[in-house]
């Protein structure tokens, strides 16, 4: 299917095979690709025991020999956002960079990068003018997990739909085992494994509108999350639910 070898070559987990997006160079009688394609763009809602809390405006775009995830958190009744992120993912899916900034009084950022074959952070605060390094003995493959930005888990589906999963006469198989993932977290500086499992199609509620998606269980230790993807459009992520936080986050 078209979007499945969209999403394989985006994550860089299945280029070879499937292609690139769009028309290839070669072929004669096809349109072009965009240049900078659009892959994912939107909002979401999260809300805290049915109300709505912050919003999570975020693109996915590829750009040349990069993908550029960016993010802004704005609180519901606030003029201007109030955090900001950017993922950079390279065409074989390594981390480029990543960058987080407060925009309140705190004015805090960090930012994520290759250090030889490892990673490093550094942190920069109002207080204090030199960087906080805190380096992590981790592959330039592992994922950026913020705990603040939920589009950085549609990107995690994205990698484990195409590396674990294939289309079979129109149905979704996956393997049967939970993939696990190491994960950084910047803001809390830490390094965790993480779990993705497919559960099955399920009927979900969506702005009072009944949606036929796909359910993938995240985990982790001390957590469990319930999220539901869109495979008619492109495994767009719609819905999380965290039942131990009453939260709810949902597609605009």
């Amino acid at each position: 299917m078209k979007q499945w070898r969209r999403i394989g070559c985006v994550l860089a987990m299945a280029c070879v095979t499937a292609g690139g997006i769009g028309a290839r160079a070669g072929d004669k009688g096809k349109e072009k690709a965009p240049s900078n394609p659009m892959l994912d763009s939107g909002s979401f809602g999260v809300f805290i025991r049915g109300q709505r809390v912050l919003t999570e405006s975020f693109t996915i775009q590829q750009q040349g020999s990069a993908s550029t995830v960016r993010a802004q958190l704005k609180q519901t009744g606030s003029t201007g956002p109030e955090q900001t992120s950017e993922l950079q993912l390279s065409t074989n899916g390594e981390l480029v960079r990543y960058q987080w900034d407060d925009a309140s009084a705190a004015k805090a950022s960090l930012v994520v990068t290759p250090n030889n074959e490892f990673l490093i952070e550094r942190i920069t605060t109002a207080a204090s003018d030199k960087p906080v390094e805190q380096p992590f003995l981790l592959p330039t493959s592992t994922m950026v997990l913020d705990n603040n930005f939920f589009i950085h888990r549609e990107v995690l589906a994205w990698r484990y739909l195409a590396a674990n999963c294939h289309q079979e006469k129109g149905s979704l198989q996956c393997q049967k085992e939970p993939a696990e993932f190491g994960v950084i977290v910047p803001q809390d500086r830490n390094s965790i494994r993480v779990r993705l499992e497919l559960v099955g199609r399920e009927k979900v509620n969506i702005r009072g509108t009944e949606r036929d998606l796909v359910r993938l269980n995240l985990s982790g230790e001390g957590f469990s999350w319930a999220m539901w993807v869109d495979d008619h459009d492109q495994f767009k992520l719609m819905r999380i639910l965290i039942a131990a936080d009453n939260t709810e986050v949902i597609r605009d």
